[in-house]
């Protein structure tokens, strides 16, 4: 039997896979490929660049995103339209292999007449509309405000274009829920990852960890509240790391004597950053989706203390402390910082984890799909 082919349309260019989205396109896409199947990967490039590190598939092609302010006049969102290509549907005709679309970012390939029959399947990394609407209500200055809050209704207006859809895969269980209320074919397809063994590591670590893409706002906004109600109320080393801080944010340490930020980690120096640390702290308040960078603190990292919005949807909550204000989280992190993480902690991590996030087995789930 010949190997399967599959093409995979990704948002980005899934390399470096350093945040959310482009981790669970990178480690699928590789999972994929090895069992066999033959991936044909087309990547939208607005700042990556090209990526050696990708060529483990059968073939890499790239496309310019339109970044122009006039795809924002249109009725679809504005993470669609830029996303349009007649070259890229062009290439997919050449062949009749199945095609994964990678976020409804790149579902416009759904309204194609010349597509029409053909099997695509879409992976929602989110309830898009809800993720930017929470973006929205967070954002303290007006215009981008305007920009969230609309693009989250142009999403709601456009999301019924899944209806035309092979299958759409959803990333959490509640995700999976609320769209089987709107549409058919919906499946679970937990989140791949940098790994799917667990080597967080027994004993003892040397600080408290934050981490997550500090140029997104929501991260930003989770590092701000941390400062101010958590770590400034802390003697223990602490640490907030991340991609591309803004000034805004850099400008604040120098000013708390235990606080450290460490900006623009390669993938290693992050993930010996989650593994030494005692404790790994991680917050949101945007109960959108599932946080990849709380399974790479499952995997990788000791103690993990979270709030209510981190885990929501998903069965991870047994695994953490939950926290979900100031005092409780310095409680929290003043009662685990002398309990050291136990090897029978990391057996529990194992089991629990191998349950649902295996990257070969979800990878499999795609392959019964096509």
């Amino acid at each position: 039997m010949n190997d399967p082919h599959l093409h995979i349309v990704s948002f980005d260019v899934p390399w470096p896979a350093n945040y959310g989205g482009v981790i669970d396109v990178y480690y699928r896409a590789r999972a994929l490929a090895e069992l066999g199947v033959k991936v044909h990967l087309h990547c939208f490039e607005y700042g990556r660049g090209e990526q050696e590190a990708l060529n483990f598939c059968h073939e890499v092609l790239y496309y310019k995103r339109d970044t122009s302010p006039l795809q924002q006049l249109g009725r679809r969102p504005y993470i669609v339209a830029s996303r349009r290509s007649k070259k890229l549907v062009d290439r997919l005709l050449q062949d009749d292999y199945p095609i994964l679309c990678e976020g409804i970012h790149t579902a416009a390939l759904l309204e194609e007449e010349s597509l029409k029959g053909r099997k695509i399947f879409v992976r929602m990394h989110n309830i898009e509309q809800d993720y930017y609407r929470q973006l929205g209500r967070a954002e303290k200055k007006w215009w981008k405000r305007c920009y969230y809050l609309t693009e989250a209704c142009k999403l709601e207006r456009y999301e019924p274009v899944l209806e035309r859809t092979s299958g759409i895969l959803a990333i959490t269980g509640k995700d999976a829920a609320a769209l089987s209320a709107r549409y058919a074919n919906v499946t679970l397809l937990p989140p791949s990852c940098a790994t799917d063994k667990v080597t967080a590591q027994a004993g003892r670590g040397e600080y408290v960890l934050y981490h997550g893409n500090l140029s997104v706002r929501e991260n930003e906004e989770a590092a701000n509240w941390l400062l101010d109600n958590v770590f400034s109320k802390l003697s223990k080393p602490c640490v907030i790391a991340g991609l591309n801080p803004s000034q805004q944010l850099r400008d604040r340490f120098g000013k708390m004597p235990f606080v450290t930020l460490r900006a623009n980690l390669t993938e290693e120096e992050m993930r010996e950053l989650i593994q030494n640390a005692h404790i790994n702290v991680l917050v949101t308040h945007q109960p959108t989706g599932l946080k990849l960078k709380l399974l790479n603190a499952l995997y990788q990292g000791r103690h993990c203390i979270v709030n209510a919005d981190m885990v929501s949807g998903t069965d991870l909550g047994v695994l953490c402390t939950m926290a979900d204000n100031g005092p409780e989280m310095v409680t929290a992190i003043e009662k685990l910082w002398d309990k050291p993480f136990m090897e029978k902690d990391v057996r529990l991590r194992q089991e629990a984890m191998a349950s649902l996030y295996d990257n070969h087995a979800n990878a499999m789930k795609v392959l019964e799909l096509l």
